[in-house]
């Protein structure tokens, strides 16, 4: 199905996480107005099926087969509204909202994780499908904005997430550098390992793919490739699916996927995949990317975040002030948020059901920052100041969770997956790793970890190193005390094992 959906007849949506199970399938009758649409991010609600009519949309969560076949049923009798149709099913809806029309985004029910923050950049997750052009077009997408407007748009929005080569940083200038190098320019879409990136790529393929053709006519690339995980199966049909239905890219597009390892994010790691390379290591800079990238020409490499970012703001032409969030860990089921960077991180807690009490959170990634307050701002000034990540993650760690253990699988990760190309990070996690374990030989060295991690930040190569020790320095400068216990020989949680012996 290729042409508009139209609110003039009813419109039946069902969104499941993970590889979409198709319409026949689920055992609905494909001659009506049903179709698959992308996953919300919120995967506790889903199966998520929605019916339209008339600036009405019912949502009903965890929709089984039956369930969805019944409601389908009912839809013809629709016309006394969406919400009538609970008197002739068995299904009641969750929530109803009355929205314009010709919206081409998900209306926000009452619905915990949809009714938390906005729904700017995700605001096609749930309600387009992934690759149809005619949605998306319906949606104001495919224009060809004039450089200079990518240009100044790109000079106040800064990259989103670590595999990103701008992160935290305004974009503009990067593209200055390879818009004045010589060579056949590249732009990567680095989608690697994100929670954020992998969803855009299944629910909202285009937003990305038109920031990244925006930005290739801008710079006059020779080339675009979506870069992702192996394992990332459905992300990776999706967007590939999309770029063969984008009506006029300015270059082909690749789509390569690399291991399934976290350090195969880091930027110039991702080069190294890209080219086939089978040992990762990162590379020396400068030269940087901009200067020196894939295949010896001048790169970008941004994020899908910030790709779809750029399209939004072009589009819209203001750049959303919002953060994309995915919260993890001791929760029910995890989350993906959009949150205006003048809330807090606390306010993502609205969208995931708890596990126990909250003991703690590390935010930004897998060498986030640990900390048991979450009344910080997401923007990234707020989370330096506070000493946390800005990779768009929140792992929750309930009460009965033990700091030192925690951290101490985090070094032992870092140890065992570095790239080894240089000393501070493949000594520094090593000895960090050691350190931690003579913890629990009633050795605890404050000072000594410290120094360590300070060397292993300051000197590190890229960012893996850089980060790899800001787990263990955030927790011992709130959680000492539970250091200080381990080392006298007792856990205050009653239940870690020695970090260094458990798998990650």
């Amino acid at each position: 199905m290729t042409d508009i959906i139209t609110d003039n007849e009813p419109v039946v949506r069902i969104s499941d996480s993970g590889p979409q199970r198709s319409v026949p399938e689920q055992g609905i009758d494909t001659d009506r107005t049903v179709v698959a649409v992308g996953p919300t991010g919120v995967s506790a609600i889903e199966p998520l099926l929605s019916v339209t009519k008339d600036g009405e949309t019912a949502f009903y969560t965890q929709c089984s087969p039956d369930a969805a076949a019944e409601i389908v049923e009912s839809v013809d009798d629709a016309a006394d509204g969406v919400a009538a149709m609970a008197d002739r099913t068995q299904s009641t809806p969750d929530a109803v909202v009355g929205h314009d029309p010709t919206t081409a985004r998900l209306p926000m029910p009452q619905l915990p994780g949809l009714d938390t923050g906005v729904r700017t950049i995700l605001g096609g997750c749930g309600w387009r499908r992934p690759t149809n052009s005619a949605d998306y077009e319906a949606a104001g997408g495919f224009d060809e904005p004039e450089p200079e407007a990518v240009l100044n748009v790109g000079s106040a929005l800064r990259g989103r997430g670590w595999g990103d080569l701008c992160h935290d940083a305004p974009l503009a200038e990067t593209w200055g550098t390879v818009q004045e190098a010589d060579g056949n320019t590249a732009v990567v879409v680095n989608a690697h390992g994100a929670d954020p990136d992998r969803l855009l790529l299944e629910s909202a393929p285009f937003e990305v793919l038109d920031g990244a053709a925006a930005l290739a006519r801008t710079v006059e690339a020779h080339s675009l490739i979506v870069y992702a995980s192996e394992a990332d199966e459905h992300a990776v049909e999706t967007v590939r699916e999309a770029a063969a239905n984008y009506p006029e890219l300015p270059v082909p597009v690749d789509v390569v996927t690399g291991p399934d390892e976290y350090r195969a994010a880091e930027p110039t790691m991702a080069l190294e995949a890209i080219e086939g390379n089978h040992r990762l290591e990162a590379r020396l800079r400068p030269p940087g990317p901009e200067a020196v990238g894939l295949h010896g020409q001048p790169t970008l490499i941004h994020t899908p975040r910030t790709l779809a970012q750029l399209a939004v703001a072009l589009r819209e032409e203001e750049i959303p002030q919002t953060r994309l969030l995915t919260v993890t860990g001791d929760v029910d089921a995890p989350a993906t948020v959009e949150l205006p960077e003048s809330d807090t991180l606390a306010d993502v807690l609205d969208a995931v059901d708890l596990t126990g009490t909250l003991k703690a959170a590390r935010v930004g990634g897998r060498f986030g920052g640990l900390t048991s307050d979450l009344d910080v701002g997401p923007d990234p000034e707020s989370l330096a100041a506070a000493d946390l990540g800005t990779e768009g993650s929140i792992h929750v760690l309930a009460a009965d969770r033990c700091i030192v253990e925690f951290v101490g699988k985090t070094a032992s990760f870092a140890a065992d997956e570095n790239c080894g190309r240089c000393v501070p990070c493949r000594e520094g996690t090593t000895q960090l790793a050691g350190l931690l374990r003579e913890i629990y030989d009633g050795s605890y060295t404050p000072g000594k970890i410290e120094e360590l991690v300070r060397v292993m930040s300051t000197s590190s190569i890229c960012e893996f190193g850089v980060q790899a020790g800001r787990p263990v320095r955030t927790a011992m400068s709130e959680f000492e005390s539970e250091f200080e216990a381990h080392a006298d020989g007792h856990c205050p949680a009653g239940r870690c094992l020695d970090p260094l012996e458990v798998s990650v």
